[in-house]
């Protein structure tokens, strides 16, 4: 196994830090991930193919169910739903 070492300015390592826990791992452990997933190429082709299917296709989508993410109900359809 390789060892990578990265300086990273505070600012970065702080959101980082944040992320990890949100993620429930420790630093190392969440940067390997995302590192790891960077590096996937069955990933990214996923990612170019979906966002090409989404552009070519989201017209027809929203006019079939409507825009993502719907629209909060104002309090006046609350109330009337209630």
């Amino acid at each position: 196994m390789k060892q990578l070492n990265v300086r990273l300015d505070d600012a970065v390592h702080e959101a980082l830090e944040q992320r990890a826990e949100a993620a429930g791992m420790s630093l190392p452990d969440y940067a390997r991930k995302v590192l790891a997933e960077e590096a996937d190429e069955r990933r990214e082709r996923f990612l170019t193919a979906a966002a090409h299917f989404a552009q070519a296709w989201g017209p027809a989508f929203e006019a079939e169910f409507g825009p993502y993410p719907a629209p909060a109900p104002t309090r006046g359809a609350a109330a009337d739903a209630a």
